[in-house]
This record gives structure tokens, C-alpha cells and sequence, in this order.
């Protein structure tokens, strides 16, 4: 899918080919330039405003400064004012999944009725 993406931001997009939102998306790719792309994720558009996810508040700043840049661009790429405006924004912090140091015994289990659950679950599964 990311392939797909990369190649429909290459091209020069015709205002038919995709709904308003893709080809903002796929447009943003080529607009942006390969290192502010690797830092930056378009995720909507709302009413005109690009909303971009930025990997932190000094990008966002940064980023902020070029907004004329960017949206010139953008325009030069989609053939038309699809997008009026760029809202930065920091992303979200993606927390990497971890693994459990230990089993907790089923004595820990505080809640009387999941206690009993997982006593039932545990026999079904030995059984």
C-alpha cells in the first residue's frame, strides 16, 4: 500500500482521479520534499485544511514557518486550491508494544467475578 501511495504521489493527479482527501494525501509526498515526508504524516481534510502530523513541537514550529512554501506547492501539484491551509500538529506518542515480566497469579486478581472467569477458562483449557 505504501508503494501505491508513493507512485500516486509522483504522478501529477488530475482532479477526477480520487476523492479531495487521497489526493491531498498523495500529493503532500511530492510537495513536502523526502525529508520533511519522513518526518510528517498527512491525515485528513477538513474543509480546505490539510492536517498534518509532525513528529514533534519543534518540527511543528519549523514547519510553520514554510507553510507558504508548502501550500504553493501543493497547489502546484494538485492543479488547483484543493487545500487553503496546513494545520501542524505534534503526533501522538506511539508506545511499542511490551511483553509481561511475569504471570500474575490467579490470587492476584482483585475482582471477585473475573477471578471465577478465569478459573472456568483455565479448566475448559486443561480439559
Amino acid at each position: 500500500m505504501e508503494r501505491a501511495g508513493r507512485l500516486i504521489g509522483t504522478m501529477k493527479l488530475s482532479p477526477g482521479v480520487t476523492d479531495p482527501e487521497t489526493r491531498a494525501q498523495a500529493a503532500w509526498r511530492v510537495a513536502a520534499g523526502k525529508k520533511i515526508a519522513a518526518k510528517t504524516r498527512p491525515t485528513n481534510l477538513v474543509r480546505g485544511t490539510l492536517v498534518v502530523e509532525v513528529e514533534d513541537i519543534v518540527w511543528q514550529r519549523q514547519l510553520n514557518t514554510l507553510r507558504h512554501f508548502l501550500l504553493r506547492n501543493l497547489h502546484r501539484e494538485l492543479g488547483e486550491a484543493l487545500v487553503t491551509e496546513i494545520d501542524f500538529r505534534p503526533m501522538p506518542r506511539r508506545i511499542a508494544p511490551q511483553r509481561a515480566a511475569t504471570a500474575r497469579p490467579i490470587e492476584g486478581i482483585q475482582d471477585p467475578v473475573l477471578g471465577m472467569l478465569y478459573r472456568q477458562s483455565q479448566k475448559k483449557a486443561t480439559a
